[in-house]
C-alpha cells in the first residue's frame, strides 16, 4: 500500500521524523479526502459524545456521593469538588479517545498508534521549553489587553482556580495528574491526532503553504474554543497553533504531549504555589 513505507520508517527507533504533509502525500491516514471528511465527522461525534458522557459520569458520581439532588448547584460553584471536576474530565476524554478509535477502525488501518502518530522519541523533551515558552508567549499577548479588562488577573486565573480550588490533600494530587498527564494525552490525541490530520488531508498542499497553514490555524482555534473560556480564548488558540506546527513538522504527537504537559504544569504551579506560600497548605 502507498502508506506502508513511511509507516515502516516511523516504527524504526531513532529515524528522522517525517512531516505530516509528507506522510499524507505518501498515503498516510486519513488516506483520501473522503476519509478526511469522515475523520472530521468522527471528531464532531467524539466531541458531542464527550459532552454527553461527561454529564452521565458526573450524574453517576453524584449519585454515589449522595449529592445527586445538588448537582445543579454544584455545577455553578466557582470551586466544585474534586470528584465533580474529575468526572467531567473523564467523560470528555472518553469522547475524545472514542473519536480516534472510530477514525482508526472505520477509516484508517485499524492500528491506532501509527494512524494518529502516537510515538515518542528522546528529542520530544524539547517540548518542555516549548510549553514553558508558550506560557510566556501567552503572557506577552495579554500585556496590552490586561489594563482594559476589569479584574483581569482574577478572571484570567478563574478556570485554573475552578479546577483546583475545591481540592485538598490527595485531591490536589489527582487534579495535578489529570492536568499534567491526562489532559495533554487525550487532547492531543483528539485535536492533533484526529482533527489536524483530517484538516491537513482536506486542505492538502493547496497554495503551497496555505493549505497546511489553514489546517493548523483552524485546529488551533477550535482547540481554544473547546475550552469555552472567552478571556482565555486568544491565548489558548495561539498555543493550539504552536502545538499544530509542532505536530505537522514532526508528524507525531510525542513532542506535543510533552509541550502541552509543560504548559499545563506552569499554569497549575501558578495556582498551587501561592496557596502553599500563603499557608493554606495542600491538606
Amino acid at each position: 500500500m502507498p502508506g506502508d513505507a513511511p509507516r515502516a520508517r516511523r516504527h524504526r527507533f531513532g529515524t528522522p521524523d517525517v512531516s505530516l504533509g509528507r506522510q499524507l502525500d505518501a498515503g498516510g491516514t486519513p488516506s483520501t479526502r473522503n476519509a478526511g471528511w469522515m475523520w472530521l465527522l468522527y471528531a464532531g461525534l467524539g466531541f458531542l459524545g464527550g459532552q454527553v458522557l461527561a454529564a452521565v459520569v458526573v450524574a453517576v458520581a453524584a449519585a454515589l456521593a449522595g449529592q445527586y439532588h445538588q448537582l445543579t448547584a454544584l455545577s455553578k460553584l466557582s470551586e466544585p469538588p474534586t470528584w465533580f471536576v474529575l468526572s467531567t474530565l473523564f467523560g470528555l476524554w472518553g469522547g475524545f479517545f472514542g473519536a480516534a478509535v472510530l477514525a482508526s477502525r472505520l477509516r484508517g488501518t485499524k492500528h491506532l498508534v501509527p494512524d494518529i502518530g502516537l510515538r515518542f522519541r528522546w528529542i520530544d523533551l524539547l517540548g518542555v521549553p516549548i510549553g514553558v515558552g508558550g506560557q510566556f508567549l501567552v503572557a506577552l499577548v495579554y500585556v496590552p489587553i490586561a489594563p482594559h479588562v476589569h479584574d483581569f488577573h482574577e478572571r484570567f486565573s478563574a478556570p485554573a482556580q475552578r479546577l483546583t480550588g475545591g481540592s485538598h490533600g490527595a485531591g490536589y494530587a489527582a487534579i495535578a495528574v489529570a492536568t499534567v498527564v491526562g489532559a495533554p494525552f487525550f487532547e492531543e490525541v483528539f485535536f492533533r491526532g484526529v482533527l489536524l490530520r483530517a484538516l491537513a488531508r482536506l486542505f492538502g498542499r493547496w497554495g503551497g503553504w496555505v493549505g497546511p497553514t489553514l489546517a493548523i490555524v483552524i485546529s488551533g482555534t477550535l482547540f481554544g474554543l473547546a475550552h469555552a473560556e472567552s478571556l482565555q480564548l486568544l491565548g489558548l488558540a495561539i498555543f493550539g497553533v504552536v502545538l499544530g506546527i509542532v505536530s505537522y513538522r514532526t508528524g507525531r504527537l510525542g513532542m506535543n504531549m510533552v509541550a502541552h504537559a509543560s504548559f499545563n504544569a506552569v499554569a497549575l504551579s501558578a495556582v498551587i504555589l501561592p496557596v502553599c506560600v500563603g499557608g493554606r497548605g495542600l491538606v
